[in-house]
């Protein structure tokens, strides 16, 4: 299912130290598709970057679990038009996912912020069901690659 630390496309992803590039704000879904849902070489750089992969690992499962969370959370800022409390959400959203390899949510959610910093709420309602559809996808490979496959193992969970 993964070649070469990713899923669903391959090929030079803009990353730097610090994670994925997330500046694709006027990218259009073409242009995100392009990017994989999960890519385990960034994940890998969490792994490093802690110098132990259990505090990574547990990070992504901590991640997987609060998703519905998180996106509710997201969702009911951005319905309300309040500014303060969605960019923050986002702003979690968007490093968050970058740190567990959410390469093309992590660039959604740099799309969502953008329309939040620029009021436009109308774009940014439009953009939810894109983001949540990518949550639940990312949250899924994250289930089904290495990074939590063993976890919930370990927890009796079905891997």
């Amino acid at each position: 299912m993964f070649s070469s630390g990713s899923s669903e496309t391959t090929g030079a992803e803009g990353s730097g130290p610090t994670g994925p590039s997330v500046d694709s704000v006027g990218a259009s879904p073409a242009e995100l598709a392009e990017h994989p849902i999960l890519d385990l070489a960034e994940f890998q750089l969490l792994e490093d970057q802690v110098d132990n992969p259990s505090i990574a690992r547990s990070f992504a499962g901590d991640f997987a679990k609060l998703w519905g969370m998180r996106y509710e959370v997201l969702a009911a800022a951005v319905g309300r038009g309040d500014e303060a409390a969605a960019l923050d959400a986002v702003l979690s959203l968007r490093t968050s996912s970058a740190m567990v390899g959410g390469v093309r949510l992590a660039r959604l959610a740099a799309k969502l912020e953008g329309f939040l910093r620029t009021n436009d709420f109308l774009a940014a309602r439009g953009l939810l069901h894109e983001v949540g559809e990518c949550g639940r996808l990312t949250v899924g490979e994250l289930r089904s690659s290495y990074v939590l496959r063993k976890q919930l193992a370990d927890d009796g969970a079905p891997a």
